[in-house]
């Protein structure tokens, strides 16, 4: 349901077949089944064993000398199979699902661009170019109030205006053709850092835009265009993040032809020592002694501009190694998942079977409650611990296993309180504790 509300205006009005929709439907559902695993674990286990309280079947097991940890052994033994399982998923299926459902969506979204183009908004999904619509006929051809902006990244951006025209695309669905009429097209030419630019403005009773859509095409549904980390396996994840990691030479490099060279002084570096070496040698306390003042502003101006071009190229060598620092963690975090999400099988049937013990209630109600509750908190706890690995504030490590390390406790703790037959959810045992506090408190009152 999630992905649908993200991505409905994207999929109405595409005129999708039947089995595009059980298709693309198919692969949501598998795509969410390493995070619907350890609900359902969690779910049947407070279920079952709450069953077995509710019909004192857990109370005839203890009586007959069966602690409660070896009565939970096989169904442990079956969630970690079941963990197991959801491990092998998650490395093998779901990176193909990932990259069929990435193509898929992506094909739909772009597969009638002239349908994608709303009134009013501007659209850029094709490349160089910016669209804007001032209205839209019903038949979505007939377009008027026409704005084209052309990214070239030169002095200043081109732009067409229209009052009206045609949109189609060709019969090999390659190309965006915009059949335009009563329009002015705007054109600035000449050099980024002068001002000696040429403006011409050309008017046209029709005129013919051709956009080309090859970058909406994308080879075929799992091509390898589209690269996202959650469709890698565990083996390509650490390959590339051993790559990543592994570039320092890189940056050295850059260093190297981007920094360098601008560090004219460093062959002169130790021309110091030479002349402190020489007994009659002047001593020189500023360059004002050395340098003429004809000669001292061109050099400080030269200066200015060397110091100038190193920290424009520090900054993008600072900017590589962020984005290359960002990929690396995005990475780690897909590589993290795949056992996180097994390993949550384990630590959520550790909460659900005592739970379920101790409660004593069986069905869909109270069960079913505590489930959504816990795996509530699992998921915020894991979703707050991969931001802060994102993020960079926490390593992957540490926001990754956060959610297992708080609930294992938890599990623990449940499991400890359902062997000595707690009354932790007992709300007549919470009664009698605070009978005395309530009888005390009403004493005073009337004093």
């Amino acid at each position: 349901m999630q992905f649908f509300w993200l991505y409905i205006d994207d999929l109405v009005g595409k005129g999708l077949d039947l089995f595009t929709i059980l298709q693309l439907i198919g692969l949501v559902s598998v795509s969410t089944f390493t995070t619907a695993l350890p609900l359902a674990l969690l779910f049947s286990s407070i279920m079952t064993f709450g069953n077995l309280g509710e019909s004192f079947e857990l109370i005839a097991i203890k009586s007959a000398g069966i602690p409660l940890v070896r009565f939970m052994r096989p169904l442990f033994i079956f969630a970690l199979f079941l963990s197991g399982v959801a491990f092998l998923f998650a490395n093998n299926i779901i990176p193909v699902t990932q990259m069929k459902l990435t193509s898929l969506k992506y094909e739909i979204i772009v597969s009638k661009p002239a349908l994608d183009i709303k009134e009013g908004i501007f659209y850029d999904k094709i490349d160089g170019y910016v669209i804007k619509l001032g209205k839209k006929e019903s038949n979505d051809s007939v377009i008027r109030n026409i704005v084209i902006f052309e990214k070239k990244f030169n002095l200043q951006d081109n732009m067409i205006l229209a009052e009206w025209g045609v949109m189609r695309v060709s019969k090999d669905k390659k190309f965006l053709e915009f059949i335009m009429y009563n329009g002015c097209r705007y054109q600035e030419r000449g050099l980024r850092n002068t001002t000696n630019t040429e403006f011409s403005r050309l008017y046209f009773k029709e005129y013919k835009k051709v956009f080309n859509l090859s970058s909406f095409q994308m080879g075929g549904r799992g091509s390898d265009n589209i690269y996202d980390p959650k469709m890698l396996s565990i083996r390509q994840l650490s390959h590339a993040i051993d790559s990543l990691l592994n570039k320092d030479s890189v940056y050295v490099k850059k260093m190297n032809s981007e920094v360098i060279p601008y560090l004219k002084f460093m062959k002169y570096k130790d021309s110091s020592q030479a002349f402190a070496a020489l007994k009659n040698a002047p001593k020189i306390n500023s360059f004002n002694q050395i340098l003429p003042d004809a000669t001292a502003n061109s050099i400080i101006e030269s200066v200015g501009y060397q110091f100038s071009s190193i920290l424009n190229n520090i900054e993008n060598i600072k900017e590589t190694f962020k984005s290359n620092e960002s990929a690396s963690a995005l990475h780690a975090i897909e590589l993290h998942r795949k056992f996180t999400l097994s390993f949550a099988c384990i630590v959520l049937f550790l909460i659900g079977a005592p739970l379920g013990s101790i409660i004593r209630k069986g069905g869909l109600g109270t069960p079913l409650v505590l489930a959504i509750v816990f795996f509530v908190i699992f998921f915020l706890l894991n979703n707050f611990g991969e931001k802060f690995a994102k993020s960079g504030e926490w390593t992957v490590y540490k926001g990754m296993w956060m959610s297992s390390a708080i609930l294992i406790p938890v599990g623990l703790f449940l499991t400890y309180k359902a062997m000595r037959d707690s009354q932790l959810f007992n709300q007549e045992f919470y009664y009698r504790l605070l009978q005395p506090i309530k009888v005390t408190l009403r004493k005073y009152f009337k004093k």
